[in-house]
């Protein structure tokens, strides 16, 4: 029953934090640090550290370096590797070599000087591929470049760890002779993992699909990750480099969309559990009495890493890119954690003396989300690097010199799928246009291939003004960032009025807010999409395509009313990436005892709860767009578009009686 206790105070102090860090839009992994810090053995003592608790939390680890490989391939590893052999070595053998110097000098031990160098110089593989997948940077240049180094340093602690049992004189073998026997396993492992994934992976989900049975799909994804980190563990890699090469090899299968999908729930339950274990190796006596040791020393490992990581990346990618890559990686790492625990069990260091440096890296793991998180302001604000790494008087120029022989052109802001089928009906119809993005990636491959596209942030009214927007025929805005599209919206309509403008959005929910800000016409992707559907469904049934074209003009002319929201039933939704309050239909019956029968649905008064009333079936018929003068009866099915919440007012008000002003003020 203990154990059952125990549980029970993480999982309800863990679903307070993190509620409470959600509603502050602060990141989760902050909260999960608080969480272990709290109920600690140095805190409140809820919760002791065990070998369970250790072994639970390091399969989090595993599970996120499972899915971060499912993003992965052989061929991007291999296009990573100058960010892996240079830029990874060159931070971790400089931070280790610097770190231990000083560590040396404080304490007389050059022993304890290579365990807090090595320590010191990891970042946290956890925080940081997490944090980064969160924010959709995975895989951009800064994303990529960090993902390498962190590869590096979960090598570079193999050697580590075989380096201080040697260094206390707990081994009977030389340095390089245990470092040779584990090269040499984790080579042979390596290839036999590549080997077995390559012939054995994809025959054994084939079969595993055909048989259609959910259960067993997962229990086989999580045997073989968990079979893949137990191969390189007993190789003496580490647990989580395992389920990373697994990852990559299950990445290249047809399943890899589905194994994300089934993993996720474990990866996101088991890595809290790990950051909890993180925040319970704080002594808070020591870090709150030696407070200013502990900020000193986090303080001078984030500027050194930082510093170092910028240094070298600076080498090959521009000042914007670097500084990214350097801010995400300025945070201690949880290896630092086993370093300095081996050093302590081989009696090289004592528990007292490593206080100050376990709580410094905890503290920079627990700045490391937030810094992550707004690495970009950061890199304008700190390293004074631009917004972009374009400089902004060259791109206006640039995108004068393109835009300058154009008149009655289409303006494209964004240039991305969208943007370029737009570009090529324009061209074949020898239309002109300009269009305009801020990837330089993509600009530079474009412009390569003779499109004219040039470098801009449309948010700014002198790119607009460059682009020609005083002489252009139209304006197409294609970004998929609603924020970002009204934005240029209302630039646009503030120099021009009288352009027309179109605007791309992916549903519904932002199409009255585009229309208020002036835009000629909102194409809702997914409505359009249902909308060509059902118009080849009707054709092929039979239906005279003059009724269907007529249909289709309909449901545009009433503003895609006739489509909007759908039963999502018991699907499963990602609570992360759905909004709280997702408009969707709900259908309500009315018995015998509900209080709106007899009343006029005008009277009901829906409307003030943000519920639209979209159909009223009787008897079998269904009656779209219903008059508010029609009178509910006994058996009535109304179908209610709104949100979640009020459409659960909303059935309350219609069956339970609850006034519309009460139920208004709970909204």
């Amino acid at each position: 029953m203990h154990g059952l206790h125990s549980i029970l105070i993480l999982l309800a102090a863990s679903v307070v934090i993190v509620a409470l860090f959600r509603r502050l839009s602060l990141p989760p992994i902050i909260g999960y640090l608080v969480v272990g810090m709290a109920i600690g053995p140095s805190a409140l003592g809820l919760l002791q550290e065990t070998e369970g608790t250790h072994l639970l939390a390091e399969f989090g680890v595993v599970f996120l370096l499972f899915t971060i490989g499912l993003e992965f391939s052989f061929p991007q590893l291999h296009a990573m590797r100058w960010a892996v052999g240079v830029l990874g070595a060159s931070q971790v053998l400089v931070c280790l070599a610097l770190f231990g110097l000083v560590a040396w000098w404080l304490t007389g031990s050059p022993e304890i000087g290579v365990v807090l160098g090595g320590a010191l110089a990891l970042s946290s593989t956890a925080i940081v591929t997490k944090q980064l997948t969160e924010q959709l940077e995975i895989h951009t240049r800064h994303g990529r470049r960090a993902v390498g180094v962190l590869l590096f340093q979960d090598l570079a602690v193999v050697p580590l760890l075989i380096a201080i049992p040697i260094l206390a004189g707990n081994s009977d073998h030389s340095l390089s002779a245990e470092l040779g026997i584990s090269l040499l396993k984790g080579i042979a492992v390596f290839a036999a993992m590549v080997w077995i994934g390559r012939k054995a992976l994809r025959p054994i989900f084939h079969e595993v699909a055909q048989a259609r049975s959910n259960e067993l799909f997962t229990l086989t994804v999580l045997l073989i990750a968990i079979a893949a980190a137990w191969a390189t563990y007993l190789a003496g890699l580490s647990l989580a480099l395992g389920a990373f090469l697994a990852g990559i090899m299950l990445g290249e299968t047809e399943y890899r969309h589905q194994i994300d999908a089934d993993i996720r729930p474990f990866r996101d339950v088991l890595l809290g559990f790990f950051f909890i274990t993180v925040g319970m190796v704080i002594d808070l006596p020591v870090l709150l009495t030696g407070l200013h040791w502990v900020l000193l020393i986090a303080a001078g490992m984030m500027a050194t890493k930082l510093a170092l990581v910028y240094a070298v990346a600076r080498s090959v990618d521009a000042p914007r890119d670097a500084g990214r890559t350097a801010i995400i990686l300025a945070n201690g790492g949880e290896f630092g954690f086993a370093l300095i625990a081996l050093a302590i069990s081989d009696n090289l260091m004592t528990p007292q003396n490593s206080q100050l440096v376990l709580a410094a890296i905890v503290v920079s793991m627990v700045a490391a989300p937030l810094l992550i998180r707004h690495n970009d302001r950061l890199v304008e604000r700190v390293l004074g690097s631009p917004r972009s790494a374009v400089d902004p008087a060259k791109a206006e120029s640039d995108v004068t010199r393109v835009a300058d022989l154009l008149s009655d052109h289409v303006v494209l802001c964004g240039y991305g799928r969208t943007g370029q089928n737009i570009g090529r009906f324009l061209d074949q119809e020898g239309l002109p246009y300009i269009a305009l993005d801020l990837d330089p990636e993509r600009v530079q491959e474009a412009r390569s291939a003779g499109e004219p596209v040039s470098y801009g942030d449309c948010e700014r009214r002198e790119i607009l003004d460059a682009a020609g927007l005083g002489r252009a025929r139209m304006v197409v805005l294609s970004f998929d960032s609603p924020g970002t599209t009204l934005k240029v919206l209302e630039r646009t309509r503030a120099e021009r009025p009288d352009i027309p403008v179109l605007v791309r959005t992916r549903d519904d929910r932002w199409i009255e807010r585009f229309e208020e800000a002036g835009a000629t016409a909102v194409v809702p992707e997914v409505l359009e999409a249902s909308l060509m559907l059902t118009s080849h469904v009707l054709a092929l049934l039979g239906v005279p395509m003059a009724r269907v074209f007529r249909k289709v003009r309909e449901v545009r002319g009433d503003r895609y009313r006739l489509l909007k929201g759908y039963f999502h039933g018991a699907e499963r939704v990602d609570m992360e990436k759905a909004g709280r309050f997702r408009e969707q239909l709900h259908a309500v019956t009315l018995n015998g005892k509900a209080s709106a029968i007899g009343s006029r649905l005008a009277d009901v008064r829906l409307e003030d709860i943000g519920v639209t009333v979209t159909a009223v079936r009787r008897g079998g018929i269904r009656g779209p767009q219903p008059d508010p003068g029609t009178v509910l009866r006994d058996g009535d099915v109304l179908v209610l578009y709104g949100n979640p919440e009020a459409l659960e007012h909303a059935e309350h008000m219609l069956l339970g009686g609850e006034s519309e002003a009460a139920a208004a003020g709970r909204v």
